[in-house]
């Protein structure tokens, strides 16, 4: 039996707080290659998740702890949908495809992430455009946009 216990979560919270990126994984499958991809990752406020999309799988979205904004976007930037996971929203998948970025409302903050695998990481063309790359000028701006966004909105 695999668990995620409430000092699991805890320890996890405390290493992304620590972690340059402010995010630490925990993976429920056992190898990288496994068909579902199945990890908790641990966010804090101001991470930066470059809007991005998975054109091989759907993802499905639980947060454990804290509440999490999931923006969807068109191929233009443009908010199609936006949902606050742990405060109006308790699950959410999104089709293959979808670009999507998540933003941590909450220090302390675990969301669950369940997609078809072997993990393959996001490459450049299934990163938005439109969006700063991790590490360059305007995430800062950007993470801050997220928090306030809304439908029909374009960065």
């Amino acid at each position: 039996m695999k668990t995620i216990t409430l000092a699991d979560m805890q320890q996890q919270s405390e290493a992304a707080a620590n972690s340059p990126r402010l995010r630490q994984h925990r993976n429920l499958h056992p190898e990288l290659s496994d068909p579902v991809q199945r990890l908790a990752i641990a966010m804090e406020p101001g991470t930066y998740v470059r809007p991005h999309r998975h054109p091989h799988t759907f993802e499905l979205l639980l947060p454990l702890r804290g509440r999490f904004v999931v923006l969807n976007y068109d191929d233009h930037g443009k908010v199609t949908h936006r949902a606050v996971l742990g405060e109006e929203c308790t699950a959410l998948e999104m089709a293959a495809g979808t670009w999507h970025s998540v933003l941590s409302l909450d220090n302390g903050g675990i969301i669950f992430e369940v997609k078809h695998g072997g993990y393959q990481p996001v490459t450049e063309q299934d990163s938005a455009p439109w969006a700063p790359a991790e590490g360059e000028a305007g995430t800062a701006e950007l993470v801050q946009w997220y928090a306030q966004a809304q439908v029909g909105d374009t960065y």
